[in-house]
């Protein structure tokens, strides 16, 4: 029996050290054990080779019927596992909701004016967030919680260490990161029952239109002037309500755009872009952390409001929050006939 133990372990070890398949070097020892046997089943009794390996075939077959069992009672946990895993798994993304979503949205759900129908537009909504920044990082989180089904995130920035103050989807070890990989991650983790959809990229004018045209809704998060035009333009195109926010110092302001349900577009209200003194970015003029987060889960509001049909949009207002003195301002925006980019537009409802 020794001498069959160290040809085991031969096998075993030296085959490791080889880079031998697993697979390999248990087949090879299933072959071992078949030959001892058969030595113990054809050789007669003194024979030089049984008493080599023990002299009684008793043992050899004690020993196969507990490797038997042991291969069972492993089998069947891994069934027992793959149907943990199976049923732990998420739901189609699309279809019926299972049991953890219909969980996980309940709160939704008991909301009169949401109910079941309004969760499952918001499963069957695509919704393209444009910047992956301070006003899309907390956007991005609210409506993967809430279950919007597709989410297509648009950014060509990489994360950096002064994103961290108020882009709270992002996390120090993704700094260097694409942001749109970034927020994939951070989205997937909190909720893997929605679909991302990166673009590593900045929206030009070449993809703008074709880009937004896939989609339910935009939420325009940029902080440029060029990108806020040329998004303006193409949900106005294709038709798309366009939820947008802006950021300044302790100053936000939040809008929905949506000429086809009688509302402004961008270029209604912001005619043109201001000189470049009298508009700063955050990095020239600062931010307060929070105002993101405020303004952001303000936008994500509006767009589950839009989604669903339920309450009151946005359109046709710009509410302005003024963080520093604890001020909300609502003013009433409208359409402008000769407006470049919506004054051709045919309405299907005025405000």
């Amino acid at each position: 029996m020794l001498f069959v133990g160290l040809i085991a372990v031969a096998i075993w070890f030296i085959g490791g050290l080889i880079g031998a398949p697993k697979e390999v070097r248990q087949t090879l020892l299933g072959l071992l054990y078949v030959a001892v046997l058969s030595i113990h089943l054809v050789f007669p009794h003194a024979h030089p080779l049984r008493l080599m390996t023990g002299g009684d075939a008793s043992f050899w077959l004690l020993l196969g019927g507990f490797g038997v069992l042991f291969y069972a009672y492993r089998a069947g946990l891994r069934r027992l596992r793959s149907r943990v895993v199976a049923t732990s798994e998420p739901a189609a993304k699309s279809g019926s909701f299972s049991p953890t979503e219909l969980d996980r949205y309940a709160r939704h759900i008991v909301l009169r004016e949401i109910g079941g129908a309004g969760q499952k537009a918001l499963k069957n909504a695509k919704v393209l967030v444009v910047g992956a920044g301070g006003l899309g990082a907390p956007a991005l989180q609210y409506l993967a919680a809430a279950g919007v089904g597709t989410i297509g995130i648009v950014d060509d920035d990489k994360v950096e260490n002064a994103n961290l103050q108020r882009q709270v989807i992002h996390k120090d070890a993704a700094i260097g990161m694409p942001k749109v990989f970034s927020a994939q991650s951070e989205i997937e983790a909190q909720n893997p029952f929605v679909t991302v959809r990166p673009y590593n990229r900045r929206l030009t004018e070449d993809v703008a239109a074709e880009l937004i045209a896939e989609y339910d809704l935009v939420l325009d998060g940029t902080d440029n002037f060029e990108t806020r035009y040329l998004v303006n333009a193409a949900c106005v195109a294709a038709k798309v309500p366009l939820i947008f926010g802006a950021l300044s110092q302790w100053e936000g302001q939040l809008s929905v755009f949506d000429p086809a349900n009688g509302a402004p577009c961008y270029q209604c209200i912001f005619r043109a872009a201001p000189a470049a003194h009298l508009a700063p970015s955050c990095a020239e003029a600062g931010v307060i952390g929070p105002l993101p987060g405020v303004v952001g889960s303000m936008m994500a509001v509006e767009a589950i409001k839009v989604i669903t049909d339920a309450g009151t949009p946005a359109r046709g207002q710009l509410l302005i929050y003024d963080a520093l003195y604890g001020e909300n301002r609502c003013i009433k925006v409208s359409r402008r006939k000769d407006c470049p980019t919506c004054g051709h537009i045919a309405t299907s409802a005025s405000l």
